[in-house]
């Protein structure tokens, strides 16, 4: 076991020094954190202040869903935007149903038009919804994170089975957790740390219906079970009703960390990492420190958002994100 994971550590770190670098420019085979210097020397500015207005209409909502969109996008075949496109029809990958919940796409649409408008064709989908989450994060409260960019938009047509395989099921335990992560080159620090994204957001009642009725043997207050049940077991429609992660669900903190410690864990992995011997001793240290949760979380959400992208001459620039070029 411990070959194969410091042969996929090894894996991520030379795809780093492959594909993220200091190098500019539309036509570079590799990731940058200047990659649009010459093409589109505003982007980010454009993509904050447009992100700044959808936000201040929708602050209850709109950072969770464009965090949650983010990994939901990168889970599958890395961050190229596939998420976005429709075309499939059925078929698309938006339509798994581990994509049930996922909201806020049109606001990438949006800022897409907009930088239509002042680069025309070299702004990628993907990019802009890797600096949309990172942006989201920020605006709620969280560390602001420099990303690499230069990412290229998925050509291939999108596949709900792939998204069926791919993205993780809501009752996963550290068990599924931890290699789910560490495969995209995730310590196991960072790991936790991306877990503090359900800081931000709800959790619907259709992913913890199992818990109701298996229990997790994890951290588990009785009287927030109790509250799980009273809330969720008479659903009328469980896709709808929804539960908050944490006591301040607009807010990126480490509430979320506090939260599981004392037995408020929504979801099943949420329950298991305050106990697990591997995971604990991480939960206790973000729980205490919120600048440390900031800079591991920071690192893990840089690596999600660099694990096998398109660039170079790969995949495409979209001129619309809902559609394949």
């Amino acid at each position: 076991m411990e070959t194969s994971v410091y042969g996929v550590l090894f894996l991520f770190f030379l795809q780093s020094y492959l594909h993220v670098s200091g190098a500019a420019g539309a036509g570079s085979t590799s990731l940058s954190y200047d990659f649009y210097k010459e093409t589109c020397p505003n982007l980010e500015n454009h993509i904050m202040n447009g992100l700044t207005q959808f936000i201040t209409s929708d602050i209850i909502t709109t950072p969770s869903a464009l965090l949650r969109l983010f990994f939901h996008d990168c889970q599958v075949q890395g961050c190229d935007a596939s998420i976005l496109v429709d075309s499939g029809g059925e078929e698309s990958e938006i339509r798994s149903d581990k994509n049930f919940a996922i909201r806020k796409r049109e606001v990438i649409g949006m800022l897409k038009k907009i930088m239509e408008k002042e680069c025309p064709r070299q702004v990628s989908c993907a990019d802009i919804l890797v600096l949309s989450a990172r942006d989201a994060v920020w605006l709620a409260g969280g560390p602001f994170i420099s990303v690499p960019l230069g990412r290229r938009d998925s050509t291939s047509p999108p596949s709900k089975h792939l998204a069926d395989v791919e993205l993780p099921s809501a009752d996963i335990g550290v068990n599924q957790m931890l290699p789910l992560f560490i495969n995209k080159g995730l310590s196991v620090a960072e790991s936790v740390a991306i877990m503090g994204g359900h800081s931000l957001g709800v959790s619907h009642c259709k992913n913890i219906l199992s818990r109701l009725t298996n229990p997790s043997r994890g951290v588990v207050s009785s009287g927030f079970q109790a509250f799980l049940a009273l809330s969720c077991s008479g659903a009328l429609n469980p896709n709808t009703t929804f539960i908050i992660n944490d006591q301040s669900p607009i807010r990126f903190d480490q509430g979320y960390y506090k939260d599981i410690k004392s037995g408020r864990g929504v979801l099943r992995v949420d329950t298991e990492l305050p106990s697990d011997p591997r995971t604990a001793p991480f939960v206790d240290k973000f729980a205490a420190d919120k600048n440390e949760f900031n800079r591991v979380f920071s690192s893990a959400f840089v690596k999600v958002s660099t694990w096998g992208v398109l660039t170079g001459q790969q995949g495409s620039i979209r001129e619309y994100c809902h559609v394949n070029n």
